[in-house]
């Protein structure tokens, strides 16, 4: 019998402070070092993609989210250039506790609030694309994927 497909699950934050957003700069990661990326990380086992996303904002920038303040933003089915799928699953969130700090100084270069129309150019492309899948109200998106691509 053939063994079920299996895709790793991201969770990334979009932290919105009016028309800007929270970007952190990859350093000592060995992956995309030098480039912007949301809060993110990971889905563990037996963790929710909503634990997984306030589990991520505190462990990387230190805030509390209260899930109800934590909004679907989109889903971005991902294929990098290595060819290994992910899902992205994007949230949003406007209001959170506590004071936005790099919490992870081994990983993370610096921490930017950034003007979502205008994100860096060194924005990981993945990144960059959930962002304006939310900004532009696509709920589901696909990125890397040539024939698939919507945009």
């Amino acid at each position: 019998m053939a063994e079920r497909y299996q895709v790793t699950v991201d969770v990334h934050v979009i932290l919105q402070r009016g028309d800007q957003i929270l970007l952190c700069l990859r350093e000592g990661t060995g992956y995309r070092d030098g480039w912007y990326c949301l809060p993110s990380g990971h889905l563990e086992e037996g963790e929710t993609v909503v634990e997984c996303a306030i589990r991520e904002a505190h462990e990387e920038v230190g805030v509390v989210i209260n899930p109800a303040d934590l909004q679907p933003a989109t889903v971005v089915h991902h294929l990098p250039p290595e060819g290994k799928p992910r899902v992205g699953m994007f949230f949003a969130a406007s209001r959170w506790d506590g004071e936005v700090v790099n919490a992870e100084p081994h990983k993370c270069g610096r921490v930017d609030w950034v003007p979502a129309d205008r994100l860096p150019d060194n924005t990981v492309p993945y990144t960059a694309a959930g962002i304006a899948a939310y900004l532009g109200g696509v709920g589901i998106d696909v990125h890397g994927w040539p024939e698939l691509a919507t945009r």
